[in-house]
């Protein structure tokens, strides 16, 4: 962790970077499921579930920047290896042919996932009045049940 002239304690600062690499690695794996998806995604549905696997996606990516630039920005390296991150996630690998209710079910569960976990890390920053990144964690959480509400519409 780096040297800083912040309000925040370096103890503080450590929990709230475990929490955010948390997010990190929730949602570089979800993305990946996302992309995987679009491309993957046959059927009745395709076209509307290509395109909202594709807003997923690059919703996501651009997350991925804000929770490691917020990372940073409190002092934090960020370990940007896939392994690092696929090993941390809660979200597990999607691996195999899934017919698109499946997909659908699949990403869902990972929204589901990302609310919670960026939930958990607004908490853990409020704790330690960091209000930069409670932020963060509210405006990321509302995108994340946003896209399980619209997953959910398309379960019958």
């Amino acid at each position: 962790m780096e040297q800083m002239n912040s309000p925040i304690s370096a103890d503080s600062r450590q929990d709230i970077i475990t929490a955010l690499f948390q997010t990190l690695s929730d949602t570089v794996v979800a993305t990946m499921q996302a992309q995987n998806f679009h491309w993957n995604v046959t059927g009745m549905s395709f076209g509307p579930l290509h395109d909202l696997f594709q807003k997923i996606y690059e919703d996501h990516f651009a997350a991925q920047d804000e929770l490691a630039e917020r990372m940073r920005a409190v002092g934090a390296y960020v370990d940007a290896s896939l392994s690092s991150m696929a090993g941390q996630s809660t979200i597990q690998e999607t691996r195999g042919q899934l017919c698109a209710e499946d997909m659908i079910e699949t990403l869902l569960r990972s929204q589901e996932i990302l609310s919670r976990s960026l939930s958990h890390a607004g908490d853990v920053a409020a704790a330690h009045s960091d209000r930069l990144t409670e932020d963060l964690c509210i405006e990321r959480g509302l995108i994340h049940e946003k896209f399980a509400w619209m997953l959910r519409a398309h379960i019958p």
